[in-house]
């Protein structure tokens, strides 16, 4: 894997960490493809029952493409016919995606400064997000004369709702820590001196919990915004048995009974 994805797991806990802090976290391509194969290796590791994503630096989480290589991508491709450049939503930021916010484990973004276009869609494919009170988002595509990618049309709305998801996207803006907390974007806000301490202990905290209640529930979310509440009731029910036959449902029933911490396994 390239040193611009730096990959690690520990007791359960994958932490992905963007490194080109001289560029601001900026997504080459070789970026792109280490970030995609990191977030795949999580997602496919029985080991890992949580993900950190975060950055290395402090000035940016990740600031979206990198435009001084997606210029010399546009010119080659008018020179050469041979429209490749923006193939990189199909091949990398919609796999990354769907990795992030389609595994059955959380996914935590630790955000440690700006993110802006797909480094914006990374962190809001994200379970949930800690974010550096000097960090900021945006969603910049309309800024390059783009429309959206990485998720954003999908997971934008979701957060802020539709109308403040359009205005967001039509008049691109730096959302300041505060605000994102607000709108909701932010789970929460911590000095940027705390931050990677406070991300990985979120991170941790899942890493040792009922793994598949957690997955459950991103299920239940997934699938109740887009059915009807009969639909959903059916789910929930669904759900429920599978979640109440696994091992670490007893063990907290147990734990409970007996007035002690549970110690999940994860299955």
């Amino acid at each position: 894997m390239a040193d611009t994805v730096l990959y690690e797991v520990s007791d359960g806990l994958a932490t992905i960490t963007l490194n080109r802090p001289e560029a601001m976290n900026a997504l080459n391509v070789e970026t792109k493809v280490a970030l995609r194969e990191a977030a795949r290796s999580a997602a496919d590791d029985d080991a890992v029952r949580a993900v950190l994503l975060t950055a290395a630096g402090d000035r940016a989480f990740c600031v979206g493409q990198d435009l001084k290589e997606h210029i010399g991508l546009l010119v080659s491709d008018r020179e050469t016919g041979s429209g490749q450049t923006m193939s990189t939503v199909r091949e990398h930021y919609n796999p990354i995606v769907r990795a992030l916010a389609g595994m059955t484990k959380p996914v935590v973004a630790g955000v440690n400064g700006v993110a802006a276009g797909a480094g914006f869609g990374f962190a809001l494919a994200a379970d949930y997000r800690v974010v550096a009170d000097t960090a900021s988002f945006n969603t910049s595509f309309a800024g390059v004369a783009l429309t959206a990618d990485s998720g954003v049309s999908w997971t934008l709305p979701r957060v802020v709702g539709p109308g403040r998801a359009t205005d967001l996207l039509l008049f691109p803006r730096s959302i300041k820590a505060q605000e994102a907390y607000e709108l909701g974007i932010a789970g929460r806000v911590v000095p940027a001196s705390e931050l990677r301490a406070e991300a990985e202990k979120v991170a941790r905290a899942l890493a040792e919990g009922p793994t598949l209640a957690y997955a459950a529930l991103k299920e239940a979310v997934a699938y109740g915004l887009s059915h009807s509440l009969e639909e959903t009731l059916e789910k929930e029910d669904e759900l429920q048995t599978r979640a109440g036959s696994s091992e670490d449902h007893g063990i907290a029933v147990q734990a409970f009974v007996n007035k002690e911490k549970p110690k999940y396994l994860g299955r």
